[in-house]
């Protein structure tokens, strides 16, 4: 029984000095971590790169990646850089949930009805994209006025010698905002490398108006065929000015079509809010009688169906 213990015992001890006299040295450990980082950065290089910023949807990880398995999430985030606002798109999902959450639960403990409860959570559900929809609008429209100033500053630059990446960075200093933020960003773009039919198709998709494609269009073909540009800018600046004040002879002439529809959609809310503050159970009856259920959603087809019937008339384009 000695034997073995001292066979055991002079076993782990030779295994002990060998391992001992074995281990790597701190240079060898160095070497070998960076073996070991070098091959991590192949392995890293080894899959598809880019040099675009990867926008993120939200500050937290685990919500940019729920974020993005939600079908419309590109729609969203696409209004969003059209909008020229700094909301994230993780931002207005959860904002558009809690308002369903907060409305639907109000429409619920008021009138108890499921058909109401899911149409009213599903119209405040609606309401940041609504926002961010009246944000895009009200940007293309202070677009639309302040393009044909830059497009005249444009046509001056030329004359003055100036190449067109020059005029265009002088148009993002000096012309307002929208249109000075956006060929601020063209110009940095161009300015990295970036071709100008791309740089101007990036332009057109963070700025979708009719204006811009115009000028979009007159620089690419005088990129590709040659002209004289600066006549192409003076006629499409003409043409920008002839629309503006199309369009305004046409807001002119369909004022009274908006002002209608619009007193159409708010006059039965708010008679119905002013006699519910006055007599709650009054209207009560539309929500608690079959038949007045009926009455309520008719109403609400109808007036959608107006709605769209004078949007229809007035939409005119130009």
């Amino acid at each position: 029984m000695m034997l073995v213990l001292l066979f055991v015992a002079l076993l782990i001890l030779t295994f002990a000095v060998l391992l001992y006299f074995l281990k790597p040295t701190s240079m060898e450990k160095a070497v070998a971590e960076q073996l070991a980082t070098i091959e991590g950065s192949n392995r890293s290089l080894a899959g598809p790169t880019t040099i675009l910023k990867d926008e993120a949807a939200n500050s937290s990880p685990l919500v940019d990646d729920v974020v993005r398995l939600i079908p419309w999430s590109p729609a969203a985030s696409r209004l969003i850089k059209q909008s020229g606002t700094a909301w994230r798109i993780g931002s207005v999902h959860m904002f558009s949930f809690g308002a369903a959450l907060v409305v639907g639960w109000l429409a619920w403990a008021i009138t108890s009805q499921t058909a109401v409860t899911i149409g009213l959570g599903f119209a405040a559900s609606l309401m940041p994209y609504v926002c961010l929809y009246i944000f895009r609008e009200i940007r293309f429209k202070k677009c639309d006025a302040l393009l044909p100033e830059a497009v005249d500053l444009m046509s001056r630059g030329l004359r003055a010698g100036h190449s067109i990446a020059s005029v265009m960075e002088m148009v993002g200093n000096e012309i307002a905002d929208p249109v000075g933020a956006e060929f601020r960003l063209l110009h940095k773009e161009q300015s990295l490398g970036l071709p100008t039919r791309e740089a101007m198709m990036n332009l057109i998709e963070r700025m979708p108006v009719d204006d811009l494609r115009f000028l979009a269009t007159a620089i690419l073909l005088q990129k590709e065929s040659g002209g004289n540009l600066v006549q192409i800018l003076d006629k499409t600046a003409a043409v920008l000015r002839e629309r503006a004040r199309l369009r305004g002879q046409l807001r002119i002439y369909t004022a009274q079509g908006r002002i209608t529809g619009w007193i159409l959609c708010a006059a039965p809310f708010l008679m119905f809010g002013l006699i519910s503050i006055t007599n709650h159970k009054y209207e009560a009856v539309l929500f608690t009688d079959p038949f007045g259920l009926k009455l309520v959603y008719g109403g609400l087809g109808l007036m959608v169906l107006g709605v769209l019937v004078i949007r229809k008339i007035i939409d005119i384009k130009v």
